[in-house]
């Protein structure tokens, strides 16, 4: 309820956002007539047409985000011939605009009772194709929750209340504007001028559609940006992650409650399946993590450490692997990862996220203390405390009966990408190159789910990014159609990583590094060399630079000598 109430909220501000005005003009293009019989029929199928669409495009793949499309065309072809009738009476009477299954016509009255539902309906599907709400922080929760849950009715009632929302807020605005043009043509005798105003304003929308206006310049420039009171709504409804305890010495763990199944797991790597009552008797450490997650890499010597170190004293440590890209979902790519990580205890593919969701569990990487009874003793996230996990480790097993524990911490002293971070404050942020979370991106208007050429612009802020070359951008990366192609990011921080994958067809991806236009040199990567060259030849995380002294701001440009190679996201350390 709590997240229907959100979902619903979310959508009511919409109208504060820049991105709700290029469709104002469809809706107030028949503000002076009857609400019931023309602006209620047009926001419900506004609302539920946007619903489905965002359903599919959540769930279904880029056929949905294609169909859309041409969709939005239609619409778009439909609006325009809308604006011209507003605009001309003569026009008005011999265009007749057919639309969906009834082929009502779309903004003419009728003579006799005052306009069609379904004509009204029809501009409102038409509308609900053309809308691209601001993807703000409620947006982003309900369509990541849609992509990670998978096909529900809870993902469509959750969208539905969220557009709910939206049509709520236009519905009171269409009410109170069809007064004002009601009193405007009694007062004015304005009517026809109005007519001819809401023809050019459609018009207007329709060209700020087509020009992209309303995902590209009305996302990035909003005049009334609900993106803060949206995150305060999500934060006043959504339970806060329980905090890590704080350990005192001799004091007794917490109950933070019971281990739950870990049936859901789609495969195990290096063991038969392990269930909850296997495990009784055993202090069990639960790992999520997920092979191209930087911050997981960091984690894993000591987690590997803590399993070497503590198997033969009734320590059992389970890597729960729950992708955070599709590539990850495939058994074959983390069965690599397993070996080349040197990962030999027990993993659980967590696919379909059920073991996560049994957990609820929010983070990479995640660590779960379970003691001998099967009782949750103690959770850490995140890189760090490594040696109060280590700590929460032996006390389990002391509980448990173990004696003789071996002595020490498992050693900090790790190289290459296992190397724990700069910890500078100041680094640059987790970077996403497919359009669904993209952030701090200035090389023009995204094209989603089609080709196109983008050119870098000739300077870059802090933490901007580019892409140069023919790219085809996708919700969670962007492949290279023709070799040449590059990325440009102006990073902060000791490393630079960057998630690749090769071409489609698996032939390798050839690419070469610069930094503020020079070879790395000494500031190469592992996946680099001192002249900037290297190869993507598998789907992992790659480190491309590591500073040698420092970590201060640098100008990164790889361009790929090859055509295919897929980008995800940057990371750095």
């Amino acid at each position: 309820m709590l997240v229907l109430i959100l979902a619903y909220l979310g959508g009511v501000l919409t109208i504060l956002s820049p991105c709700i005005l290029p469709v104002l003009p469809f809706v107030f293009a028949r503000s002076d007539r009857p609400f019931m019989r023309n602006g209620l029929p047009m926001l419900l199928g506004m609302a539920i047409t946007f619903s489905a669409v965002a359903t599919l495009a959540a769930l279904g793949g880029g056929w949905a985000v294609h169909a859309n499309q041409y969709g939005r065309y239609v619409a778009m072809v439909v609006l325009a011939f809308l604006g011209l009738t507003l605009l001309s009476t003569h026009l008005a009477e011999w265009i007749s605009r057919p639309f969906v299954a009834l082929g009502n016509r779309l903004s003419q009255r009728s003579a006799s009772d005052g306009d069609s539902i379904w004509g009204a309906a029809g501009l409102g599907v038409a509308t609900g194709l053309l809308w691209a709400p601001c993807a703000g922080p409620i947006l982003g929760l309900l369509l990541t929750g849609a992509a990670l849950n998978g096909a529900s009715v809870q993902t469509t009632l959750l969208l539905l209340t969220y557009a709910g929302g939206a049509a709520t807020s236009l519905g009171l605005a269409l009410l109170i504007g069809g007064k004002v043009f009601a009193l405007m043509k009694r007062s004015l005798g304005a009517g026809e001028w109005v007519r001819r105003v809401l023809g050019v304003l459609v018009l207007a929308g329709v060209a700020c559609i087509a020009l992209g206006l309303d995902t590209g310049l009305l996302t990035r420039v909003s005049l009334a940006s609900t993106g803060g009171i949206e995150q305060k709504l999500i934060n006043a409804v959504r339970p806060a992650p329980a905090p890590e305890p704080v350990l005192k010495a001799g004091a007794p763990l917490p109950v933070e409650g019971d281990m739950p199944s870990l049936a859901g797991a789609t495969q195990w790597l290096n063991s038969p399946p392990l269930t909850t009552e296997s495990l009784r008797g055993k202090v069990v450490l639960v790992d999520f993590w997920t092979y191209s997650c930087i911050n997981c890499i960091r984690s894993l010597p000591y987690v590997r450490g803590w399993a070497d170190k503590y198997k033969d004293h009734g320590l059992v440590v389970i890597g729960v692997h729950a992708p955070e890209f599709a590539f990850e979902k495939d058994p074959a790519n983390v069965t690599k990862a397993v070996r080349d990580l040197g990962v030999d205890y027990p993993v659980a593919l967590d696919n379909d996220y059920a073991i996560w969701q049994g957990f609820h569990n929010e983070y990479w990487p995640a660590h779960y203390f379970i003691d001998a009874q099967g009782q949750i003793r103690h959770h850490h996230f995140g890189e760090g405390g490594y040696r109060e996990s280590e700590d929460v480790i032996r006390q389990l097993l002391t509980a448990a009966g173990q004696k003789d524990l071996p002595g020490g911490y498992v050693s900090d002293d790790h190289h290459g990408v296992e190397a724990a971070a700069s910890n500078d404050p100041a680094r640059s942020p987790e970077t996403y190159v497919g359009y669904a979370r993209a952030q701090n991106f200035v090389g023009g208007k995204v094209t989603h789910d089609d080709s196109a050429n983008y050119r870098a612009p000739g300077s870059l802020a802090a933490d901007q990014w580019a892409l140069d070359g023919h790219w085809n951008v996708h919700g969670e990366s962007a492949q290279l159609d023709q070799a040449g192609g590059a990325i440009v990011y102006r990073f902060r921080g000791r490393d630079l990583h960057l998630v690749l994958g090769p071409a489609s067809d698996g032939k390798p991806v050839r690419f070469r590094v610069t930094i503020d236009g020079k070879a790395p040199g000494t500031d190469h990567g592992m996946d680099t060399d001192a002249d900037g060259n290297g190869t993507v030849s598998a789907q992992r995380l790659y480190q491309l630079v590591r500073q040698a002294n420092g970590s201060g701001e640098r100008l990164f440009q790889i361009t790929f000598l090859d055509p295919g190679v897929q980008a995800y996201a940057f990371t750095f350390g």
